[in-house]
């Protein structure tokens, strides 16, 4: 059977690994595939570290559009990043006929309704396993292995580089800062960290994850996203005591008025298993109707861990080629014209439990002020812990667990808190989770 060609735009970490990887598994890869599958052009500005890598196995250029256009080339592995060009790029394979593979959460989570509604049209096939969770198979996994279940809600640990700044802040005692200095030397951060420590990153890939699990369009706009940047040891100490661990999470949950679409920093019970995934790992919650609790758990960045996830989607597209498109697996899951309009839950309207820490005087009466304005806004106290004021200080900590309310409620509590003169600066609110049904 004629082999398949590949053409690869980028050929960094990931395209590196992805090319190692291909011609390391060739033989069984076309084993599984039942066809050949080289990669036989790369793009790549970069000609001298792309020859290296090559070494003379697939041709070489520094003109993308040119690999989008050969007609020699049955499908692209778009690996430069970025939303502009790549988009502009991966329409253009699209036109042109060709399948496409990606690792870019970005541009699908930005433009993804456009690209799957060009690819429809065309007939062929855009995967993005790579794109969430790097070699961890959860884009398949929500697809076809959970065909079965009404999924109810995802909760996951996305971003590798937040979970070890929060992993070593814990063991360690260090602060955010330094932290974020040691993962960036180590290659676990960029030199501008923004979209992995204010959930930028993991938004990106909640947004895919949602449109796959509930059946409807992308809409990464909506999602509602804090990260861990204001994050103190001191919080995570007191949630240690209280039997918690703070986690970035993305968390997305049908309710019957609305899809929940958030990232944030998370209370979860120590005892929880995701609790206790640590480093740069990444792991995955997945609550189906029938199935109940799934987990996901792997390396969510490096070379090769995504790589396998390009590979993977390769053998999948090149089984698929000769399919008739009404019969491959659609690209969110559900058939095209049976995506829901269902609206994104407003942030304000999202029901959870809450961790607030209240700088304070220590005098008496300011206990009774605070859970007076907390009961006027209904909001009920499931724990706390009053610290002793350190020696010759007048302020001290008040730290609460509230049980389960609406977050607008506690927005206005919050502010009334604050305003309070027997409260010193802001409350910290950090959303709490069970994950347990």
């Amino acid at each position: 059977m004629k082999p398949i060609n590949v053409g690869l735009l980028g050929i960094g970490t990931v395209g590196g690994g992805t090319f190692s990887v291909l011609e390391r598994n060739r033989a069984e890869i076309s084993r599984r595939a039942g066809r050949a599958i080289a990669i036989t052009v790369v793009a790549d500005k970069d000609l001298a570290r792309a020859n290296s890598i090559v070494a003379g196995r697939a041709r070489v250029i520094d003109d993308a559009w040119a690999v989008v256009a050969d007609p020699g080339v049955d499908i692209v592995v778009e690996l430069i990043g970025g939303t502009k060009v790549a988009r502009d790029l991966m329409l253009k394979a699209i036109d042109n006929g060709k399948h496409v593979v990606t690792a870019n959460k970005a541009l699908l989570a930005n433009h993804g309704n456009e690209i799957f509604a060009a690819a429809q049209k065309k007939g062929v096939m855009v995967a993005f396993e790579a794109a969430v969770a790097g070699g961890v198979p959860i884009i398949k996994s929500l697809r076809e292995g959970l065909a079965a279940n009404r999924i109810e809600w995802i909760a996951g640990i996305i971003n590798g580089t937040s979970n070890f700044i929060l992993s070593e802040m814990r063991e360690k005692g260090a602060g955010f800062d330094d932290v974020l200095k040691q993962a960036q030397q180590l290659g676990y951060a960029e030199a501008d960290p923004t979209f992995d420590i204010e959930g930028i990153d993991a938004a990106h890939k909640l947004t895919i994850m949602a449109a796959i699990g509930f059946g409807i369009p992308m809409q990464f706009a909506a999602a509602y996203t804090e990260g861990i940047s204001k994050l103190t040891r001191d919080d995570i100490q007191y949630a240690e005591q209280l039997g918690y661990r703070i986690k970035l999470l993305g968390i997305t949950r049908r309710t019957p008025n609305g899809i929940e679409l958030r990232v944030h920093p998370t209370l979860i019970p120590a005892k929880r298993l995701i609790a206790n995934v640590e480093g740069v790992m990444n792991a995955i919650l997945v609550k189906g109707d029938a199935v109940g609790q799934t987990m996901y758990y792997g390396a969510g960045a490096g070379a090769e861990p995504t790589a396998s996830a390009v590979v993977a989607d390769l053998v999948d597209v090149a089984r698929t080629m000769t399919a008739d498109p009404e019969h491959r697996v659609p690209h969110l899951a559900f058939q095209p014209d049976q995506l829901s309009d269902i609206a994104i839950l407003p942030m304000g309207e999202v029901v959870t439990a809450y961790y607030l820490r209240l700088r304070v005087l220590d005098k008496p009466g300011v206990l009774a002020d605070i859970t007076r304005i907390l009961a006027d806004m209904e909001i009920s106290i499931d724990a706390m812990i009053q610290k002793e004021p350190h020696e010759g200080e007048d302020q001290t900590d008040i730290i609460m667990l509230t049980h389960r309310t609406v977050e607008k409620n506690v927005n206005t509590a919050i502010g009334r808190i604050e305003a309070l003169p027997v409260v010193a600066g802001k409350v910290t609110r950090i959303r709490l989770e069970e994950l347990d049904k």
